[in-house]
């Protein structure tokens, strides 16, 4: 949509099932007609056969509704952080609530970080990528000179 808004949840443990609910979460709030393309990492969590079959059977049944699949997962490479904009987020979210905070609690640190998408999303800005691609490219270009210099040392 780049509209903005951030959809988000607080779970106690990195697990399949609270990414299906998020995805569940994420397809709920957002118009049925629209294709959505996530960029996720690629964390075993998200590449989990249940969740791999819900996206399926979702997609199958956007399919027959509307002709074309509804989600198009994007999974970034291993150490390529810098192309999921929610990192992007998770930094604003460190340095504008996190950083410098106490919190006594998970519950008060949960409530803390809901406190700040629910303030996000009354203006509501998207997260654009600005990189040029030529100067990431030398980026990575640099990087592995350099570390191929350090390997044949």
């Amino acid at each position: 949509m780049l509209e903005g808004p951030v959809t988000g949840c607080c779970a106690p443990r990195h697990r399949h099932t609270h990414g299906l609910k998020w995805l569940q979460q994420v397809d709920a709030q957002s118009p049925e007609d629209k294709p959505l393309h996530l960029v996720i990492d690629n964390d075993c969590t998200h590449q989990h056969p249940q969740v791999l079959a819900w996206v399926e059977r979702r997609n199958q049944a956007q399919q027959r509704r509307y002709g074309r699949a509804r989600l198009q997962l994007h999974f970034t490479p291993t150490g390529a952080s810098w192309l999921n904009m929610v990192e992007r987020c998770f930094r604003d979210l460190t340095t504008r609530r996190l950083r410098g905070g106490v919190f006594r609690s998970v519950e008060e640190l949960v409530r803390t970080m809901e406190a700040y998408l629910r303030q996000h999303n009354q203006t509501p800005k998207p997260f654009i990528w600005t990189a040029k691609a030529s100067d990431i490219l030398a980026k990575v270009t640099r990087a592995k000179a350099a570390a191929e210099k350090l390997q044949n040392q």
